[in-house]
C-alpha cells in the first residue's frame, strides 16, 4: 500500500516551499538542540547569535546565515545584548541538495555569506507579503524560492570538492517522471523507462525509490489518479472517459484503485466536489 504522505512530494517533486517568515529575535531567544524534517535556511538582518551543528560552533552577524539539514540535530541562540532579526524559508524536493550543493550549502559548509547587496533581503520580504496573497501565494512562494536560491547560487564559490553526481541522478529522476507524465494515459513498463532513461531497470528501479520515496508504478499510480481528480471536475466526463483517459482500460480496476488512495469510490468523490 502507498505511503500517502510521502506521495505529498508528487505535487512539487523538484522544489517545494513548506513555509517562511521573519522575526526580530529577543536577547538569549534560542531553539534546540532539535532537528527538522526539511531543509531551512536562516539568513541574518541584523545582530548577532550563534549557531551549533554537531561539535562545531559559528558565531554569525549581519548578511550572514545558516543552513539547517533534514535529520541533523543543530542549535541556535540570539546575542544577548545585539539578537539578530532574521528571516527563513523551510523547503525540500528531490533537487533541493543539489541546488544547495551549487550555492555551496552542504552539512560540512551551512554557512551562507552575502552582503553584497539587499537582494537576499528583498527575496525574503516578498515571500512575507506573498503569504497573504488569497489568489497567487503558491505560485509566488516558489518562485521567490527559486529566485532566493539563485540568488546565492550566483554569488557561491564553489568547493572543488563538489562532486556533479547528485546532479546527474536527479537528472534520471527528472527524465524518468517526464516520461511518465507524457505517457500516463496508455500502458507503460518500467523496462520503458528504463530505456528511454538509458538505464539498468533495477538500477533506476531502486534510484528511484530511494531519492523519491516510492516506486515508480506508484508515482505512476498516484499520478494517473491526481489527473482523474482534476478530470471529475467536467461534468461532461463519464467515470468510463475519465477512467481510459488516465490509462484504465478496466473501470472496475479504476475504481478500485482510486478507492484505495482516496478513500472514496470515483463517483462519490466526484459528488463530495461539488
Amino acid at each position: 500500500m502507498m505511503d500517502i504522505n510521502k506521495l505529498n512530494l508528487i505535487n512539487n517533486l523538484d522544489l517545494k516551499l513548506y513555509y517562511c517568515g521573519t522575526e526580530n529575535c529577543s536577547p538569549n531567544h534560542c531553539w534546540g538542540p532539535a532537528i527538522k524534517e526539511h531543509f531551512k535556511i536562516h539568513y541574518i538582518h541584523k545582530g548577532k547569535g550563534v549557531f551549533r551543528l554537531g561539535n562545531e560552533t559559528y558565531h554569525l552577524k549581519e548578511g550572514q546565515g545558516f543552513l539547517i539539514c533534514p535529520s541533523v540535530i543543530s542549535y541556535y541562540k540570539a546575542d544577548d545584548k545585539e539578537p539578530w532579526s532574521y528571516s527563513w524559508c523551510a523547503f525540500d524536493g528531490i533537487n533541493a541538495e543539489a541546488y544547495l550543493a551549487r550555492a555551496n550549502l552542504t552539512i560540512k559548509n551551512p554557512i551562507l555569506e552575502y552582503n553584497k547587496d539587499d537582494k537576499v533581503s528583498k527575496c525574503f520580504e516578498k515571500m512575507v507579503q506573498a503569504i497573504n496573497m488569497e489568489k497567487s501565494s503558491d505560485l509566488r512562494l516558489q518562485s521567490l524560492l527559486y529566485l532566493f536560491l539563485a540568488t546565492i547560487i550566483d554569488e557561491a564559490v564553489l568547493d572543488p570538492s563538489y562532486k556533479e553526481f547528485k546532479t546527474n541522478k536527479n537528472m534520471y529522476i527528472n527524465n524518468a517522471i517526464d516520461f511518465v507524465q507524457i505517457n500516463y494515459s496508455r500502458k507503460i513498463r518500467i523496462s520503458e523507462v528504463a530505456k528511454f532513461i538509458g538505464l539498468d531497470r533495477k538500477y533506476i528501479s531502486k534510484l528511484f525509490k530511494d531519492i523519491v520515496g516510492i516506486t515508480i508504478q506508484d508515482y505512476l499510480i498516484s499520478f494517473r489518479i491526481n489527473k482523474a481528480k482534476e478530470m471529475m471536475k467536467d461534468r461532461q466526463l463519464s467515470i468510463g472517459d475519465i477512467s481510459r483517459s488516465v490509462g484504465y482500460d478496466n473501470p472496475l480496476i479504476f475504481s478500485k484503485t482510486f478507492k484505495k488512495i482516496n478513500g472514496l469510490s470515483p463517483s462519490k468523490y466526484r459528488d463530495s466536489i461539488e
